[in-house]
C-alpha cells in the first residue's frame, strides 16, 4: 500500500513540479527519491544488500544510458536546426510557403513538415530540432502566438504518424518482435484512425490558434531569435528544402542497406537506426552550410547555440528516464504489471489498458511497450487475440498517456527547443497528444470489434 501511494504520489508530484516550472533536473530525482523511499530501496550502493538495487545506481543507469545512446543525435539535430535558422533557409522556405499557399496555411505547413520527417523514420526528438526554425519563421510571418509551436511540432510527430501502419518509428516496430507481425499490421484500421486523428487534431489546433488570435495574442520575438533583415537576400527556397530532403533521404538509404550491396558490409543491422540518423543529420548540416554560405559569419555562434541546446535538451530527457528506471523497481509497479497482465474480458481492451497505464507511469511510449509486451503478448495471443490487431492496438495505445507533462519529449520540446513554459504551452500539446490519440484508440477498438 505504501509503495502504491508513493508511486502515484511521486508521479503526481513530478507532473505538478513540471507544470509549475521546476527544473526537471531537480523534479526528476526528487520524485524518484520518493518512489525509492516508499519502496524500501536503499539510497546508496553501500547501504543496499548484496545484489539488491539502490536508488542512486538505478537512477543514474537510466540517466546515463539514455545520454550515451542519444547524445550524438541530439547534438547534430540541434546544430542542424540552428544552421537552418542562421543560414536564412528556414526564413526563405517560410516566405515561399506564405506566398504560395497563404498565411492561413502556416500551421498546416509545420504539422506537415513534422509528419513527413517522422514517417520517413527520423526520430521525433530530431524532428522537433529540425522543424523549429521553420516554425518560428512561419509563425512570425503569419503573426501567430508562438506558444502554439510546441503543439504543432508534437502533433505532427507523435500522433497520427508515429504509431501508424508502415511507420519506421520504434513505437510501431517494437510489437513485431513479440507478435511476429509486420510494420503494416492491421493497416486498414490504422489508415482510418490516422486520418481521423490528422483531420480532427489539425482542426482543433487551428481553432485554438484562431481563438487565441481573436483574443489579441500575436507573435512575440526574442533576443535569441535569428535577426531578420528585410533587406537581406535569402537563399532560393527550393535550395533551402535540400537540407531537409537530405536528412530524410540519407536516413532512408542507410537505414535499409540490405538492398544496396556493399553498403550492408559497413552498416551492420544493429547500428542502422542510430548511426543512419547521425549520417543523415551530418549530411543535412553540410548542405545547409553550403546553401547558407553567404551567412557563414553567423555559423560559429549557431554551432555554439546548438551544442548548448543539445546538452540542455538531452539532460532534461535523461532526468525523466531516470525516474522511470526507479519507478520500474517499485513493488507497486510490479503489482500493476501483474494486474494488467490478467485483466478479464476482451484481450485487445486489456492490452490497451495495460500499455496505456504503463506508458503513463514511465512517461514513455516505447518504454510502456517494452515493459508490457513480454508479459501480455503470450497471454493475450493464447486468449485468442489476433496478432495484427494486437500489434496496432498496442502501438496506438502507447501514444496517449505517454505524453503527460513529464514525458521526456514533451519537456524537451516545450522547454529546451521552443523556450516555452508548461503553463503556456502544455494545454494545446496535451489536447492533441493525449486526448486525440485516446479517441483514436477507442475508434480502433470499435472497428476491430465490428469487423
Amino acid at each position: 500500500m505504501i509503495s502504491a501511494i508513493g508511486l502515484i504520489g511521486a508521479l503526481a508530484l513530478l507532473i505538478y513540479m513540471t507544470v509549475r516550472g521546476v527544473n526537471i533536473l531537480i523534479a526528476g530525482p526528487v520524485a524518484a527519491a520518493i518512489v525509492a523511499a516508499t519502496s524500501g530501496l536503499a539510497w546508496l550502493p553501500p547501504l543496499a544488500a548484496e545484489g539488491a538495487p539502490d536508488f542512486a545506481t538505478a537512477y543514474m543507469d537510466g540517466f546515463t544510458g539514455f545520454f550515451a545512446a542519444w547524445f550524438f543525435m541530439f547534438l547534430l539535430g540541434a546544430i542542424f536546426g540552428e544552421v537552418m535558422g542562421a543560414s536564412g533557409a528556414a526564413a526563405s522556405v517560410a516566405h515561399w510557403i506564405v506566398e504560395k499557399f497563404g498565411i492561413r496555411h502556416a500551421v498546416l505547413a509545420v504539422v506537415a513538415a513534422c509528419a513527413v520527417l517522422t514517417y520517413g523514420g527520423v526520430s521525433v526528438f530530431i524532428v522537433a530540432f529540425s522543424v523549429y526554425p521553420l516554425a518560428v519563421s512561419l509563425y512570425r510571418e503569419a503573426n501567430l502566438p508562438r506558444r502554439f509551436i510546441p503543439a504543432a511540432l508534437c502533433f505532427g510527430s507523435v500522433t497520427f504518424t508515429m504509431t501508424s501502419a508502415g511507420s519506421p518509428e520504434i513505437q510501431n516496430l517494437i510489437p513485431m518482435q513479440y507478435l511476429d507481425t509486420t510494420a503494416y499490421a492491421a493497416w486498414e484500421v490504422s489508415l482510418v484512425v490516422a486520418l481521423l486523428m490528422a483531420v480532427t487534431g489539425f482542426i482543433w489546433l487551428q481553432w485554438m490558434v484562431n481563438r487565441a488570435v481573436a483574443r489579441g495574442e500575436s507573435f512575440e520575438g526574442r533576443d535569441t531569435d535569428d535577426v531578420i533583415d528585410k533587406h537581406r537576400v535569402l537563399p532560393n527556397p527550393l535550395l533551402c528544402l535540400l537540407p531537409l530532403a537530405a536528412v530524410l533521404g540519407v536516413f532512408m538509404i542507410f537505414q535499409f542497406p540490405q538492398n544496396l550491396g556493399p553498403l550492408s558490409a559497413i552498416m551492420p543491422e544493429q547500428s542502422l537506426d542510430k548511426w543512419a540518423l547521425v549520417a543523415a543529420l551530418g549530411s543535412g548540416t553540410i548542405i545547409a552550410l553550403l546553401v547558407g554560405f553567404a551567412s557563414r559569419a553567423r555559423m560559429p555562434e549557431a554551432f555554439s547555440r546548438g551544442a548548448t541546446g543539445a546538452v540542455v535538451a538531452i539532460t532534461n530527457t535523461c532526468a525523466v528516464v531516470g525516474f522511470g528506471a526507479v519507478a520500474a523497481l517499485s513493488p507497486a509497479f510490479l503489482q500493476a504489471l501483474e494486474i494488467v497482465q490478467n485483466l478479464p474480458g476482451d484481450p485487445l481492451i486489456g492490452a490497451a489498458i495495460a500499455v496505456t497505464v504503463i506508458a503513463g507511469l514511465t512517461g514513455s511510449a516505447s518504454g510502456g511497450q517494452s515493459i508490457a509486451l513480454p508479459l501480455i503478448a503470450p497471454h493475450y495471443i493464447d486468449a485468442g487475440a489476433n496478432a495484427d490487431e494486437l500489434h496496432r492496438t498496442v502501438a496506438i495505445a502507447s501514444g496517449a498517456l505517454d505524453s503527460l507533462p513529464h514525458n521526456g519529449y514533451v519537456v524537451t520540446t516545450i522547454r529546451a527547443i521552443c523556450g516555452e513554459t508548461h503553463a503556456d504551452a502544455y494545454g494545446p500539446v496535451g489536447a492533441l497528444t493525449v486526448i486525440v490519440p485516446a479517441v483514436g484508440l477507442v475508434v480502433a477498438l470499435t472497428l476491430f470489434a465490428i469487423f
